[in-house]
């Protein structure tokens, strides 16, 4: 029996971490699949840690980052990359991970090539163009050029259908990033970070906050930094710990906003062992981050999306996720309801996860193999 060829390409740390998972479960095939790896490192150091957590070493990396790069710049060097990389492995698939840059090139340059594409995460919407931003077009562009779709939800099947993907070439499979944090958590021990290592967390209440995206940097982030000052002062049994994005905009609006406030800890980007570890301690988490709205309750951990869209639904309908927006007092009443009444904070905190349940990268190898034939039975949709 012939062997098919699947080419996973990756480049953040978050797709990083969401498909390093399937890279892992495609392993598991070597009769059946030949899986090749490609890493645009378009976020250098971020996706390495990532790597090097799984196990991971890519048979391909681009180096595509440079400082201070555009969008234009990751597009440019990632296409001229992948195209050597496509046009030497002939892959039969390429699998790529949701709304990155790294995702619509490697989406792109493998149409250009004629290769199937198979977007994991695919569906998400906020149907707001420039909300978020490059995200809400990329994964739109990676959507029409993809032939295989692995929506993580019902929710998601139903924004594919609704723009006339086939049924038959969508598999529902849960969200891989739970896969990834269930693994993370099971095995992690303490802190590796020195600067974590050496906080004293007792008696606190721990809020962790991320804050990076482009369309907050500015006048929303320095309101989101206000809100963590006005929670920090309203309640003086909470800490913060902040890891700091290394986009130089971010670091100034926060380090001028937020550095020397009492019980605010910034610190640099941690690994993912750290910051699951980090979820684990928390008593909430306040993020702009996609990936954090479907980790954290797998945790158990309830979530202030600190945006005014989220492309996850699914979350505030089932109580896992708030959406705070953006503006300081929005975001101070927000955090103030959850650490003051217990009985809320519980019905967020014991919501049932509605993003996976560990098994979402075995649905997805397993509709590979059934797309081209290597299986005759189509996996069950996760529910």
């Amino acid at each position: 029996m012939r062997r098919i060829k699947v080419l996973s390409v990756f480049g953040t740390r978050p797709d990083t971490i969401k498909l390093a998972p399937v890279v892992n479960e495609l392993s598991k095939y070597p009769h059946l699949i030949d899986s090749v790896t490609c890493g645009t490192a378009q976020h250098r150091e971020m996706m390495d840690q990532v790597l090097s957590v799984f196990g991971i070493s890519p048979d391909y990396d681009l180096g595509v980052m440079r400082d201070d790069q555009t969008l234009f710049d990751i597009a440019e060097r990632g296409l001229r990359g992948l195209r050597e990389v496509l046009e030497r492995e002939r892959p039969d698939v390429t699998l790529v991970h949701g709304d990155t840059s790294t995702a619509f090139v490697g989406a792109l340059a493998s149409f250009y090539c004629k290769v199937k594409v198979g977007h994991v995460e695919a569906g998400l919407r906020t149907n707001q163009k420039y909300d978020p931003f490059p995200e809400e077009m990329n994964r739109r562009l990676v959507g029409c050029l993809s032939d295989l779709h692995f929506a993580p939800t019902s929710e998601h099947l139903g924004n594919l259908l609704r723009e006339n993907f086939p049924r038959s070439n969508i598999y529902v499979t849960g969200n891989t990033v739970v896969d990834a944090v269930l693994a993370v958590a099971a095995t992690r021990t303490g802190f590796v970070d020195t600067q974590l290592a050496s906080i004293d967390f007792t008696g606190r209440r721990l809020v962790l906050v991320t804050a990076h995206r482009r369309e907050n940097i500015g006048e929303p982030l320095q309101a989101i930094c206000a809100a963590v000052r006005d929670v920090l002062r309203d309640f003086p049994d909470t800490m913060a710990v902040m890891p700091v994005h290394p986009n130089p905009r971010v670091q100034s609006m926060v380090f001028r906003e937020l550095s020397g406030v009492e019980r605010c800890y910034l610190i640099d980007p941690v690994s993912y062992p750290d910051m699951v570890g980090l979820m684990q301690k928390c008593f909430m988490v306040m993020t702009d981050s996609g990936g954090l709205q479907e980790e954290a309750p797998a945790l158990g951990k309830p979530v202030l999306v600190l945006r005014r869209t989220t492309e996850r639904p699914e979350g505030l309908r089932a109580g896992t996720l708030k959406l705070a927006g953006v503006s300081r007092e929005g975001i101070r009443t927000q955090a103030g309801i959850l650490l003051s009444n217990t009985e809320k904070y519980r019905q967020m905190a014991e919501s049932p996860n509605p993003y996976g349940d560990g098994q979402a990268s075995r649905r997805i190898v397993s509709g590979i193999l059934h797309h081209f034939g290597m299986v005759d039975e189509r996996p069950a949709d996760f529910a």
